[in-house]
């Protein structure tokens, strides 16, 4: 088991996420309030923050000091959030391409068709033989006079 905490589990109550963020609970809620950054609840419903929300908060704040509106900020967050899943769907799909190649080493055999054209073969199958005789004759290139 691993000793590291998951970025996305909502350990901090909103005193803390707050000391941590270098923030005011009340700045928590206003946010929390307009969608920037909304923590989980619990049953109770109470606020908990992860520790990716506080990096959140502290990035808002960053922001925030150097003149970016709020609207900007949540949408910056917005399309952060979204490269994160689509970083995590990406390698979530090379594990799985990784070890369908590895599970079915040589699985995949094609062949030239009597058409020219692909055929997909089971592992170890062959081709049957065609006795068929074909005759190939190159084109001839039409001079341009």
């Amino acid at each position: 088991m691993s000793d590291e905490i998951d970025e996305d589990t909502p350990i901090f109550a909103i005193a803390v996420a707050a000391d941590l963020a270098g923030m005011h609970p009340q700045t928590l809620r206003q946010y929390d309030r307009i969608g920037l950054v909304v923590p989980a609840r619990t049953r109770g419903g109470s606020r908990r923050y992860s520790p990716r929300d506080v990096a959140q908060l502290r990035e808002v704040a960053r922001l925030s000091a150097e003149g970016v509106s709020l609207p900007a900020v949540a949408r910056i967050i917005e399309l952060e959030n979204h490269v994160r899943e689509l970083r995590h769907q990406v390698r979530d799909l090379e594990n799985r391409v990784r070890a369908e190649v590895e599970n079915r080493p040589g699985a995949r055999v094609f062949a030239a068709g009597p058409s020219g054209g692909v055929i997909t073969l089971r592992h170890g199958k062959r081709v049957p033989r065609a006795t068929d005789i074909v005759l190939w004759r190159p084109r001839q290139q039409e001079s341009d006079d």
